[in-house]
């Protein structure tokens, strides 16, 4: 599933080509998502303008002129790909196609159809039932070790579990979790109360460093991820422990492990974390 590096490399790519462009027509597909395609899309889209492109946690907020938000979540397998005039033949797997002016056309593309599109006001986005209890923005000014030491407090899950949870912090999944708890070099196993002092400052500091370097990277790209160009992210080859199981530790040379946690798998060194 696309974390929050693959989901801000997109929402930098919508922003880029398509603000300021008029949407004139919307086809979609006769299939659903994991909850239905609203079926007013064309008559609040079409003759718009994306005045905002936003992102919460995983999820896009493309605000239009019109105080509505297009809300959307890639799923396992969504991608959302923009088409200058030369447009490949319609796939069965095309749900959502919004043709802009200079013939610009956004394809939201998902196989496995796990993903969300939604229509919403804007003024009301923040009550999605999405949204409402969704954490803290691990990128945000105001994201420190301090804070994370609070929103962990009382925690009596693994700290690797509580990355996971996004009512305690947005847009962290699987990958991003192991990668930040090898670089702070706290076992996952830690529980999330213990995670305190040094250790919360240590974490919130490769939380941050390991999602900024992922987004310079395009993201990560295991399966069907790709950005708005089509183009894979790149992060992937540089996993520290991520899928790496068997593989020889950067730093003490021993070998990663794995162990399933939560019904995920966990990547770690147990020399270097503790």
């Amino acid at each position: 599933m696309p974390e929050l590096p693959e989901v801000e490399t997109v929402r930098r790519g919508l922003a880029l080509e398509l603000a300021n462009r008029k949407i004139i027509s919307i086809e979609r597909s006769k299939f659903d998502l994991r909850r239905p395609i609203p079926v007013n899309l064309n008559v609040q889209l079409v003759g718009r303008y994306i005045v905002n492109f936003a992102r919460r946690g995983k999820y896009l907020l493309l605000r239009l002129d019109n105080l509505q938000t297009l809300l959307i979540h890639l799923g396992m397998s969504g991608r959302m790909i923009i088409h200058k005039k030369d447009y490949p033949n319609v796939s069965q797997h095309d749900h959502l196609q919004i043709n802009f002016e200079d013939g610009f056309r956004l394809v939201y593309t998902d196989p496995r159809r796990f993903g969300v599109i939604d229509l919403i006001d804007t003024s009301s986005e923040e009550n999605h039932p999405s949204l409402a209890r969704m954490g803290p923005e691990p990128l945000s000014e105001d994201f420190k070790g301090n804070n994370l030491e609070f929103l962990l407090q009382d925690r009596q899950i693994n700290i690797k579990a509580a990355l996971l949870d996004q009512r305690i912090l947005a847009g962290i999944g699987n990958i991003y979790a192991c990668e930040a708890l090898f670089y702070a070099g706290i076992s996952p196993k830690r529980l999330a109360k213990n995670v305190k002092g040094k250790r919360a400052e240590m974490l919130s500091e490769a939380i941050v460093s390991v999602l900024e370097r992922a987004i310079d990277a395009g993201g990560s790209s295991l399966r069907d991820y790709a950005n708005t160009s089509g183009e894979l992210g790149y992060f992937q080859h540089n996993f520290a422990v991520y899928g790496r199981e068997g593989k020889l530790c950067h730093r003490c040379g021993r070998k990663i492990i794995r162990i399933i946690q939560n019904g995920r798998s966990t990547f770690y060194c147990s020399w270097d974390q503790r």
